[in-house]
């Protein structure tokens, strides 16, 4: 299989780029420097490649744990492997157990699904992509690892109510707010995992229309959901520069993008104590969903998704 690797696409070291990667990533491509002068480069990697040399920069990509684009098309990203151990620890907080259930949002080059269908058999297992050359290679790719979960074509937006209802559903692209359709497709007591606003929050599904769980300390940073836009824009003027070096305080800008004024937030991290990750939460009641610190209906909450009218640093109540 042909990979194409990028440096440092979407946060490369700290977190993965999107969706997970292939059953051994050997069958996936290598990492390539390619950047100059602060722009990003791909190198076509490939595992057959006749060159010593070449094949052997592959494999050593390959099993680094580092992120890698493995398909770029007119010079965008559209999909990567994951960093080994944000994979790993992403499994881990899934707290998958014996007759779960569990939906994939974003196929990828079909390792996650591997490792899920070898954890819970096949039928247990939905993975779940919008291109249909990469629900193909997964497809094709587990077949070789010995493995045939649910590959499925499809918005990730929608999620797959074919095969629902999930105990687990875990997304490898950002989302900007939590579909709906998620949460329907969940039993009460599901876990859904999803990258957001730079980290990974695990909501707790109460019922069809409920769900509510903490961010984890960790930072991922991942290609958003095809068709969901463009995340929103992170405003930074009238900031000193020093604060702008602190990843919990990139943080609170991004979960409260566009619904509080940059200076606000700094006064708001430097009076919580300059909180992390893991202090934050997101609840969904209906059609309502919004971002808090320490309480869902304490002081500061933010809505999820584009501004809409809404006061900053008010919960939307």
């Amino acid at each position: 299989m042909a990979a194409t690797a990028s440096t440092d696409a979407a946060g490369a070291g700290s977190a993965g780029t999107g969706a997970a990667g292939g059953p051994g990533r050997e069958t996936a491509g290598a990492a390539e420097a390619g950047a100059a002068h602060g722009t990003v480069g791909y190198t076509r990697l490939w595992r057959d490649d006749p060159h010593p040399l070449r094949r052997a920069r592959w494999l050593a990509g390959a099993y680094a744990d580092a992120p890698l684009a493995t398909r770029v098309r007119d010079g965008e990203l559209i999909t990567s492997s994951s960093q080994p151990s944000l994979m790993a620890r992403m499994l881990q907080a899934l707290q998958v157990r014996d007759g779960d259930r569990v939906l994939e949002i974003g196929a990828g080059t079909g390792y996650n699904a591997a490792l899920l269908a070898h954890r819970l058999g096949d039928t247990h297992v939905t993975t779940l992509d919008l291109d249909p050359e990469i629900t193909e290679a997964a497809r094709n790719h587990l077949a070789a690892a010995g493995f045939r979960p649910a590959v499925v074509t499809g918005d990730g937006a929608r999620g797959c109510p074919l095969h629902a209802p999930y105990d687990r559903i875990i997304a490898t692209c950002a989302v900007a707010s939590i579909p709906s359709a998620w949460i329907g497709q969940c039993r009460p007591g599901a876990l859904i995992l999803t990258p957001l606003a730079t980290g990974l929050i695990a909501l707790r599904v109460a019922d069809a229309r409920h769900a509510e769980g903490h961010f984890l300390a960790l930072p991922a940073y991942f290609v958003p959901l095809r068709g969901s836009g463009p995340p929103p824009q992170v405003p930074t003027h009238g900031l000193p520069s020093r604060p702008l070096l602190d990843d919990s305080f990139r943080f609170l800008l991004n979960v409260a993008a566009g619904h509080m004024e940059p200076v606000e937030a700094l006064a708001l991290w430097e009076h919580e104590g300059r909180p992390g990750r893991e202090r934050y939460g997101v609840t969904v009641r209906g059609e309502r969903q919004w971002a808090w610190l320490d309480d869902p209906e304490g002081a500061y909450g933010w809505p999820l998704g584009p501004p809409s009218g809404l006061q900053p640093g008010l919960q939307p109540c």
